[in-house]
């Protein structure tokens, strides 16, 4: 099953999501979140990653976050309160009726789906993609990265420890006025938070990303965490199929 279906969603403020489906109907549920700067299409589908797990038997529900994608960017500081991706994954979650589902994230999609199963959602198992223990704790520092990279975009050269950012957005045409409101509603997660995701979780990341912190240490701290090595760095682990398995091997 490789064929992709899209179509959009209210979020948050009547912001419009797109939601790209894979698999076949009736497949268990499972909703993936993509990373910042990135969206459903480069982080799921164009390498192959999604159609592994919609092969496996599952229907995949993969959003554009707001201000990503093919999703709204509201230029509204309004329109980015704490937490919107998770009011943005709550609607979602809401518009496709599920009850039963599993919920994973890459990256910002992994902070996401966490500070979202601490605000009640309640999926059956959680998959968090190059995610680690400081990373959740550490966002405020992560975010002021991100934030220099946009002030200073199109003046950054290489070797600038902000470079691949300024070419990733470039490479993604990103709306920065966006991006940068929506870098400001995303809040750190406490350390001791962590107990609180009871349900079993894969902790996966590339061998080379070191980007967010030890996955090993995240996994270690979640009371059913588990962790899986794949080929790759923060950039390039979601280009091999090696993600695709270890989520469907996880699931399956």
């Amino acid at each position: 099953m490789s064929d992709v279906k899209t179509d959009f969603v209210e979020g948050f403020g009547g912001a419009k999501l797109a939601l790209h489906t894979m698999g076949d109907t009736g497949g268990r549920p499972l909703v993936l979140l993509h990373g910042l700067f990135s969206s459903a299409e480069v982080n799921w589908i164009k390498f192959g990653n999604a159609k592994i797990l919609a092969d496996a038997g599952f229907e995949v529900f993969m959003p554009d976050l707001r201000a990503h994608g093919q999703s709204d960017g509201p230029h509204d500081a309004t329109a980015y309160p704490s937490d919107v991706l998770v009011r943005d994954l709550k609607a979602v979650i809401g518009s496709l009726g599920l009850s039963e589902y599993d919920l994973g994230g890459f990256s910002l999609g992994a902070r996401t789906v966490v500070r979202g199963v601490l605000a009640g959602l309640a999926p059956q198992r959680l998959v968090l993609g190059g995610m680690g223990l400081t990373g959740l704790s550490g966002w405020a520092k992560r975010s002021a990265h991100f934030v220099d990279a946009i002030d200073r975009f199109g003046t950054i050269e290489r070797g600038d420890k902000a470079f691949v950012a300024q070419a990733f957005m470039k490479s993604m045409k990103i709306d920065r006025v966006a991006a940068r409101l929506l870098l400001g509603s995303v809040d750190d997660t406490a350390p001791d938070a962590i107990a609180q995701v009871t349900m079993p979780t894969l902790c996966v990341c590339g061998a080379d990303d070191h980007d967010n912190g030890s996955a090993q240490d995240l996994a270690a701290a979640l009371p059913q965490g588990t962790y899986a090595e794949v080929p790759g760095n923060h950039m390039s682990s979601v280009t091999f199929k090696d993600l695709g398995r270890a989520i469907a091997g996880f699931l399956g």
